[in-house]
């Protein structure tokens, strides 16, 4: 009897395209990590190696023209990805609600999280050096299987447990944003940084 997949998680990726503007964003990267000193502050704090500004600015589409014209971009993208997902928005579109820039140093990593109070949430990747780190989805079904076996390592991508995503600079990533995710350790080798923009849409 054949089988049917039910509840699908969808995983949108597609790449800017625009290799000005994504040399203007790794420029405005570096000057915000160097600038910034309460996200600097902040993120030493936090244990985060490395810098982001997600907790020191919340203003960055009106502060750099650079981040405004990625907004625009993320915007059709965004609007793109709900449609796929089929939600049921009437007249209205996804509204960025925040946006945020993220450093990481070697050694640097970032935990499995979600991100509450938000419809869909996603990444741009700006600099990835080799060894920097893939993006791992948990399946969200993990903390229900009780005695479920694992999967044989041949198994198609949508049974697996958990994917690993291997960005590339210019990769743009977007998900729901109940799904939960985490950054692998960044094991690349001397003073590369992996530079990424994460976002979210409410």
């Amino acid at each position: 009897m054949p089988t049917r997949s039910l509840f699908t998680t969808p995983l949108y990726e597609a790449a800017l395209a625009d290799d000005a503007l994504l040399a203007e964003l790794h420029r405005s990267c570096l000057a915000l990590a160097q600038d910034d000193t309460a996200g600097r502050a902040w993120s030493k704090a936090h244990g985060y190696r490395g810098y982001t500004s997600y907790a020191s600015l919340n203003d960055l589409p009106q502060r750099d023209p650079a981040f405004g014209d990625l907004a625009k971009a993320l915007n059709r993208h965004a609007a793109g990805f709900a449609s796929q997902c089929a939600f049921d928005l009437g007249t209205r579109k996804p509204k960025l609600d925040s946006l945020w820039v993220n450093v990481m140093k070697p050694g640097a990593t970032h935990s499995g999280h979600i991100h509450p109070h938000s419809i869909i949430s996603g990444t741009i990747y700006i600099a990835v050096p080799p060894g920097s780190g893939a993006i791992r989805f948990e399946d969200p079904r993990l903390s229900l299987m009780m005695a479920a076996p694992t999967r044989r390592e041949d198994a198609p991508e949508a049974l697996r447990t958990f994917i690993h995503v291997e960005p590339k600079p210019d990769t743009i990533l977007l998900w729901e944003s109940w799904l939960r995710h985490e950054v692998m350790p960044h094991a690349g080798k001397g003073t590369d940084e992996r530079i990424s923009i994460s976002f979210n849409y409410r």
